[in-house]
């Protein structure tokens, strides 16, 4: 059985809106951008040719990764989940109990990952060591900076900015 990919609803929409601009602007375009560098004459030492090309090739392999991932969407709305303890979806505010410094993550799928806003994959190291936690628990985890430890202040479900 193929392996669902959790996402949140603006995550999935995002997808959607990104296949839809490639398939309606994108591809369109670059088919017209072939068939200009076409008529500039012969296509072995055509540069514009070969670029158009080489963008055929990027924007097939984007839509398929697009239309695999929205096809194996397993949607997951936070708003939706009443929990305590830390999941997919999470708002979990830590203290990193070295520095004394609070941090903010998001929990969510890999297309959504965006390390400066918080966003963090389920799958990194950090999300990992959360999971199941609840608040007070301590968390210790093994970064490339080295060891850290952060206690669990918050745990909350809303939408994701």
């Amino acid at each position: 059985m193929t392996q669902r990919i959790p996402m949140t609803p603006t995550c999935l929409e995002q997808l959607r809106t990104e296949l839809k601009h490639i398939r309606e602007v994108e591809r369109p375009q670059n088919v017209q951008d072939i068939e200009i560098a076409r008529e500039h004459g012969d296509l072995r030492e055509n540069a514009e040719y070969h670029a158009a090309k080489n963008r055929q090739a990027e924007l097939s392999g984007r839509m398929q990764y697009l239309e695999s991932r929205i096809s194996l969407a397993q949607v997951i709305d936070p708003e939706t989940i009443d929990s305590d303890k830390i999941g997919f979806g999470a708002q979990v505010t830590l203290l990193d109990t070295n520095s004394e410094e609070k941090v903010v993550y998001f929990l969510v799928g890999e297309d959504e990952t965006d390390v400066r806003t918080g966003k963090v994959s389920i799958g990194a190291p950090i999300a990992r060591a959360l999971l199941g936690k609840g608040v007070g628990d301590e968390v210790t985890v093994k970064l490339p900076k080295g060891v850290h430890e952060y206690e669990v202040l918050a745990v909350e479900y809303k939408r994701i900015p």
